[in-house]
């Protein structure tokens, strides 16, 4: 009997395993036609597909936890009152931050992006910097 349950487990588990579709690179798309395997995403402000390790502007996280570093990217809207991020905690794509008035800073709850330096941006949570 015993060998009769683990003959049939053996079984199924090789019918589970052989009906599983293999990922090909590009056969993948999200509710917004992006292809992830590709290094796709969709941009809120683009309206469209967009890979973020190509974006003009690219923040690097500051103090990474573990042995890797993370990277975001920010994209403004054509009249630089919204910008988008992409940050990794997010796990729902982009996050969309409001200028301020006329302030030089973007805010969506508890983030913050303003102008660093002269030619960068940082990104702080909660006041602390997180990505430059």
């Amino acid at each position: 009997m015993k060998k009769m349950i683990l003959s049939g487990a053996i079984l199924l588990g090789t019918l589970a395993f052989a009906q599983e579709k293999p990922l090909i690179v590009g056969n993948d798309s999200d509710s917004h036609g992006c292809k992830p395997s590709t290094g796709y995403t969709y941009s809120q402000i683009k309206n469209d597909c967009v890979r973020v390790f190509e974006q003009k502007i690219k923040l690097t996280e500051v103090k990474p936890k573990g042995s890797s570093t993370s990277m975001t990217a920010v994209i403004f809207s054509k009249d630089m009152k919204k910008a988008e991020v992409f940050l990794p905690e997010q796990n729902t794509g982009s996050l969309i931050l409001t200028k301020l008035g006329k302030s030089k800073a973007w805010k969506n709850g508890k983030y913050v992006l303003t102008p660093y330096k002269k030619t960068g941006y940082q990104i702080k949570k909660n006041d602390v910097v997180i990505y430059q």
